[in-house]
């Protein structure tokens, strides 16, 4: 089918193109109207500014490029499937909730609070956000090069991949399963707490009372800094460059470092036979 275009409209009012399809919309501002294009499938835009709220819901087959969300183009994109977000500006928060294949290319999220929630088969490559609860409850995630400052991400997700990133982020990973980071930094208090099969490879983490209370957790080759009462109930297999400030009443599993320079086993909440402590200097 062709595709009708639509250049440098200013387009306000509720529903401005509800239901429109086969689109290529260029330069145009969505202004005052709620739910401009609610319903849609099958659009293109270009260097477009959304400025009111909910611009995309229930929503299929969406490429948008060089496109603005403003603030009060909050809870912008809702139910929406096949979406690619490529080289934005995105201030509103409360966006991308119960989408299905979204991609982010080059994408900054200046208010991403409540932002990215129980979304599944997400790519998102070159990504900064700010903000609180970054994608609860989401699934089937691969991240690469995505920076994060904002508290409580990730909780509740699944199938997650994450590479080469830095995450400045409180609790962040709770409740997840099957989380995997590679090459990444991550610093915040209680990382990963009551997390299912958690995987950090060459990562810097910087936590109190971190990776605590996991079932399953595999640390390879990273760096522990300013690092204490670790592993606390958890199942371990962990293995770190350098020494670890101290460690907390691990459940079980095997702990290899340099150093450990507190090592707090109390007999009367874990049975300390089924740690083993390798001290590789």
């Amino acid at each position: 089918m062709e595709r009708k275009e639509i250049h440098q409209e200013y387009l306000t009012g509720e529903r401005a193109l509800f239901q429109g399809n086969n689109l290529n919309i260029y330069d145009t501002i969505f202004d005052d109207g709620e739910s401009p294009l609610k319903e849609s499938h099958d659009i293109s835009l270009y260097g477009s500014m959304f400025k009111w709220k909910y611009p995309l819901w229930y929503s299929k087959n969406i490429y948008t490029e060089n496109c603005s969300w403003f603030d009060m183009a909050r809870a912008g994109v809702w139910y929406t499937d096949n979406m690619t977000v490529k080289n934005a500006l995105i201030e509103a928060p409360k966006n991308f909730r119960r989408c299905d294949g979204l991609v982010f290319d080059n994408v900054t999220l200046t208010n991403a609070e409540e932002t990215l929630w129980s979304c599944k088969n997400v790519e998102m490559n070159n990504v900064t956000a700010r903000g609180n609860y970054f994608a609860m409850n989401s699934e089937n995630m691969k991240l690469n090069n995505f920076q994060l400052v904002g508290n409580y991400s990730f909780d509740g997700c699944k199938n997650v991949e994450i590479h080469n990133s830095k995450l400045m982020s409180k609790d962040a990973f709770w409740n997840t399963d099957n989380v995997t980071v590679y090459d990444s930094v991550i610093s915040g208090e209680y990382l990963g707490w009551n997390a299912k099969n958690l995987t950090l490879i060459n990562c810097t983490i910087e936590s109190l009372q971190g990776m605590c209370y996991i079932e399953n957790l595999v640390m390879k080759d990273c760096r522990l800094v300013n690092t204490t009462l670790a592993f606390e109930y958890s199942s371990v297999d962990v293995s770190i460059i350098g020494g670890i400030d101290s460690v907390m009443n691990p459940k079980e599993g095997t702990i290899k470092a340099d150093f450990i320079k507190e090592l707090i086993l109390d007999k009367d909440k874990i049975d300390p036979s089924k740690t083993t402590i390798i001290n590789m200097h």
